[in-house]
């Protein structure tokens, strides 16, 4: 019985790495580290997070993400910004604070649509193109996150890339990691098992491009 336990154990750790090798490699070269190499998209969508965080200090991980998209926008290498993040009650709302500093950073109000439903990567990506009707843009988070998002649009056949922001250090990332290589795993079974569809759609919503 211990064995058959520890066998089992190693062919989890087994798959869990191989999951995570297929979502890195295969994406990686879509993958960006700077302004200056991404190419040209129209849109860019801004993965969500808290601007707190639960001590409430700053989120370097929100800041960091915000900054980059204005530097994306200012450097002529977007026109408009989608914020995808969660709004699950009127106390937390995750668009509306990206929307803020995305202004402070000089971006206009005009360039900047709000996605109230992006509970997930898995909803934003699918609501890029089913609810504002985009297949090509550039997505941007931290590196980790970068690669699963790609996947995600890759598997949907959608034309994106990523640039990745700015990282914070080992101490705050750490358990950041650990989260999202279980999160690379997860997110292979549901797009081939699961086949898991966002929570909510609604109606389209055109960009004023």
């Amino acid at each position: 019985m211990v064995r058959r336990a520890v066998w089992l154990g190693f062919f989890l750790i087994g798959l869990l790495v191989a999951a995570n090798v297929w979502v890195v490699q295969s994406t990686r070269s879509r993958v960006y580290g700077s302004v200056q190499e991404v190419p040209v998209n129209q849109v860019a969508v801004v993965l969500g997070t808290s601007n707190k965080l639960a001590d409430g200090s700053p989120n370097p991980f929100f800041h960091s993400r915000m900054a980059t998209a204005a530097q994306l926008y200012h450097g002529g290498k977007a026109i408009h910004i989608i914020v995808s993040g969660d709004n699950r009650t009127r106390y937390y709302n995750e668009p509306l604070e990206m929307k803020k500093a995305l202004m402070e950073h000089g971006v206009p109000d005009s360039a900047i649509t709000l996605d109230y439903a992006g509970l997930r990567t898995l909803d934003t990506i699918v609501r890029c193109r089913e609810v504002f009707g985009q297949e090509k843009f550039t997505i941007i988070t931290q590196p980790f996150h970068c690669y699963r998002a790609v996947f995600i649009s890759a598997y949907y056949k959608m034309d994106a890339v990523a640039l990745m922001a700015e990282e914070p250090g080992p101490e705050q990332g750490a358990r950041v990691y650990v989260r999202e290589y279980l999160a690379r795993a997860k997110a292979i079974l549901d797009l081939y098992v699961l086949r898991t569809a966002p929570r909510h759609l609604g109606e389209k919503e055109p960009l004023p491009l």
